[in-house]
């Protein structure tokens, strides 16, 4: 993993962008990484806006509006953000299609923002900019459903990472990613594949079958182990990725997880389909590389 040089913190001036803005504030001073706040202001509709004249009651509206953001943004979290390089953005239009074609333009490092999702279903949603961001940036995204309720980061930095891996491709990739923050924060990895359960024919069945699942899946995580030369603790378990990984996540109170959004392989379960709901279930932040 590159030293951060920049990072992009969307934000709408809620609990969620404070808890996500305080994840990027560790990392920009951790890394001395340029800190860009971005905030995308949607223009009015159409039928009130440019076709009612600009001097309409809608237009004079939408120019306080557009003030009171500048305003908002100038002032959001100066004291916490002091002594950091801050570049504060304003953008009009499509919220995730600005926010990824930014970070594009700009060469961002990493985006970090919040989920949407509120009440006792919120585990289940993932918002839509989110979820485009996730789909569409060029760079990794750090995210988490819990960032408002997140207790402040520990001023040492991060102490246990997780790496969750589906052995494809990317694996390395993702491995070097978290190796990256382990080198930089003296944190303890764990690298973790989950099995997928077994499918649901008797031939597969049984326990000299799992073992084997196990074992192959444990040769391939060592083997990856000893070509990245990375220093973790091996961990295999069966079971829905997702489900797996959060499980272990909150087992060892892991601060952060971190996945590949492009990888797909075979036998060994695809951990990209399952990225969306480790994000939601996840009790720490995720980093999607």
């Amino acid at each position: 993993m590159e030293a951060l040089k920049k990072i992009v913190a969307p934000v709408d001036f809620s609990e969620r962008s404070v808890g996500a803005v305080r994840y990027a504030e560790l990392l920009a001073r951790h890394f001395q990484s340029e800190l860009t706040l971005l905030h995308v202001f949607a223009p009015p509709p159409l039928e009130f806006g440019d076709a009612a004249g600009p001097d309409s009651v809608m237009a004079e509206l939408y120019r306080n509006r557009a003030t009171e953001v500048f305003n908002d943004l100038e002032d959001f979290l100066v004291p916490e953000l002091a002594g950091l390089k801050v570049q504060r953005k304003i953008l009009e239009g499509d919220t995730a299609r600005h926010i990824v074609e930014f970070a594009h333009r700009e060469r961002a490092d990493l985006i970090v923002m919040a989920t949407h999702g509120y009440g006792p279903f919120r585990q289940f949603i993932l918002g839509s900019n989110t979820a485009k961001v996730l789909h569409d940036a060029d760079c990794p995204v750090w995210t988490g459903v819990h960032m408002e309720n997140a207790p402040l980061p520990p001023a040492d930095g991060l102490r246990r990472i997780i790496c969750a891996v589906d052995l494809g491709p990317q694996s390395r990739r993702t491995l070097d990613w978290a190796m990256g923050f382990q080198a930089e924060f003296a944190a303890d990895l764990t690298l973790l594949h989950a099995v997928p359960p077994i499918p649901d024919d008797p031939a597969l069945q049984g326990g000299e079958w799992m073992q084997r699942f196990r074992e192959n899946a444990k040769e391939e995580l060592s083997r990856l182990q000893q070509e990245s030369g990375a220093t973790a603790e091996l961990v295999v378990e069966f079971g829905d990725p997702a489900n797996v990984i959060c499980s272990v996540a909150s087992r060892i109170k892991a601060e952060l997880v971190v996945i590949a959004r492009g990888s797909a392989s075979g036998i060994f379960g695809r951990l990209r389909t399952h990225a969306y709901a480790i994000i939601r279930q996840s009790p720490c932040p995720v980093v999607s590389v």
